[in-house]
């Protein structure tokens, strides 16, 4: 049986815990056999190299040095990481070794939660199979974003929240390979409630199922 690690904390405004409940459902109806802890002392345990597939969902706080190079090692190894919005790449604001591997960081939400659309880059991807672009209620998020990242779902700034920013494609969902790692990211999941949207939900379950080894 494949095994999932779940770690979350951080600001509570995301919602963690309920999200965490989420995920693991989602990981259980898939046969994981599903680990959650909550504090970051999780990803310096030797077993996480064992592991499938790793979990954050820790928006802020802090990573400590042994902590993150353990992460980091066992996802070149090939653990595979997924993660959606601020639990993932609103994480760690002080480490570069943990945005190395996750391959973007937040940096501002013009407008806060506000009406965008989301357009499917990768309609061939397996990740984006049968979707079609849509309307989405949450944080838009404006990002710096590896240029590594093989992007599969992007959205484009108006303008009328930071006009600097109008007409910037921003990628909303990617994958990447850390290492012998699979790395899958979605930008969606503001509060928990956001898993209610099917394209949403169906975008992270099937980027977890390709990032778990």
């Amino acid at each position: 049986m494949r095994e999932a690690l779940i770690v979350w904390g951080g600001w509570a405004g995301h919602e963690p815990e309920q999200c965490a409940g989420i995920v693991a459902g989602m990981l259980a109806s898939h046969d994981f056999k599903v680990r959650i802890e909550t504090t970051t002392r999780a990803f310096a345990d030797p077993s996480i190299a064992d592991l499938s597939v790793i979990v954050p969902i820790f928006t802020m706080s802090k990573i400590e040095k042994d902590e993150v190079a353990n992460l980091a090692q066992a996802v070149r190894n090939g653990v595979g990481l997924a993660g959606f919005h601020g639990g993932m790449c609103d994480a760690f604001r002080d480490s570069v070794d943990y945005q190395f591997v996750t391959g973007g960081q937040w940096v501002a939400h013009p407008g806060n939660v506000i009406d965008f659309r989301v357009d499917i880059a990768r309609p061939d991807d397996p990740v984006m199979a049968g979707l079609d672009g849509f309307d989405y209620r949450s944080e838009q998020y404006y990002m710096h974003v590896d240029p590594s990242n093989e992007v599969l779902a992007t959205t484009t700034f108006n303008g009328e929240h930071a006009p600097w920013i109008k007409g910037v494609v921003m990628p909303v969902v990617w994958k990447r390979k850390h290492g012998q790692g699979r790395v899958f990211y979605s930008a969606l999941g503001h509060v928990s409630k956001e898993f209610e949207v099917p394209q949403m939900r169906t975008i992270f379950e099937r980027g977890l199922l390709w990032a778990a080894r």
